[in-house]
């Protein structure tokens, strides 16, 4: 679970929930169906306009998986678990593979292949084709909600724009000039909440993801194509130590030393 994720969303909806409790509470007053109608109607028309329905489909369930949750292993931790498994299989051969517990479900997947007997170009093609799309599928769900969030403010003028025209048209009728005005206002609000309180923070957030995983995904598959080539687990460690930053390098030299 990515406590960050959680942790923010509650606490904008919390700061939100605090400042009408100290305005009266009267949360009746900050509904509105028309704005509603408004920002979720025209935001999602909008977004759909923009994308295939088939990344839509992909891209709006991705995105709150990937958001609230994290990568279990850092690079780092996978590192000492490649190396690990590398020394395994340089004494003991490619069919002790078969009695590891292997915790990342991707290297799992190339030990397996190693220990079925696939060529190098197989493993490495496979892996790779799996890397990117599962990398393409993120990046189409950090799309999705990026447009989400452009569209609801925008949609959020629009429903301020109607809002105005139906005051306007109706001042001679103050009856009329309230809710007309709550429409206008409350479009505005909504469609700023959605925008920077949900949808943009998650397609940051679901960048941040696919970058980690890009490097994840690589390290492995350059971690899996050493082993098949019967490489030492020294040579391999000291080859994806390449992946992280130079402080973490430092640590691992000190900690080897």
């Amino acid at each position: 679970m990515d406590i960050a994720t959680g942790a923010g969303l509650v606490g904008g909806i919390a700061v939100v929930f605090t400042l009408i409790m100290i305005d009266g509470g009267n949360f009746a007053a900050y509904f509105d169906k028309h704005a509603v109608i408004v920002i979720f109607g025209g935001a999602t028309a909008a977004t759909m306009l923009r994308f295939p329905f088939s990344v839509i489909v992909h891209g709006v369930p991705m995105g709150l998986r990937y958001a609230f949750n994290m990568r279990a292993i850092r690079p780092r931790e996978l590192i000492d678990e490649i190396t690990k498994v590398a020394d395994v299989v340089k004494r003991q051969g490619p069919m002790a593979i078969e009695n590891l517990e292997i915790s990342d479900p991707f290297l799992a997947q190339g030990m397996r292949y190693i220990a079925d007997g696939y060529d190098r170009e197989f493993i490495r093609d496979t892996m790779e084709r799996d890397r990117d799309n599962f990398l393409m599928h993120l990046d189409e769900g950090s799309k999705v909600y990026r447009a989400f969030g452009d569209c609801a403010p925008a949609w959020g003028m629009i429903g301020t724009i109607l809002g105005m025209v139906t005051m306007f048209a109706n001042m001679s009728d103050p009856s009329k000039l309230g809710p007309a005005m709550a429409t206008a206002l409350l479009a505005t609000l909504y469609g700023a909440l959605i925008a920077n309180m949900v949808a943009l923070p998650i397609a940051d957030k679901l960048h941040v993801k696919l970058e980690e995983e890009d490097v994840s995904r690589s390290l492995i598959i350059d971690g899996v194509l050493l082993i098949r080539d019967s490489k030492s687990a020294s040579l391999v460690r000291e080859m994806l130590v390449a992946y992280l930053p130079h402080n973490h390098r430092d640590e691992m030299a000190a900690e080897a030393a």
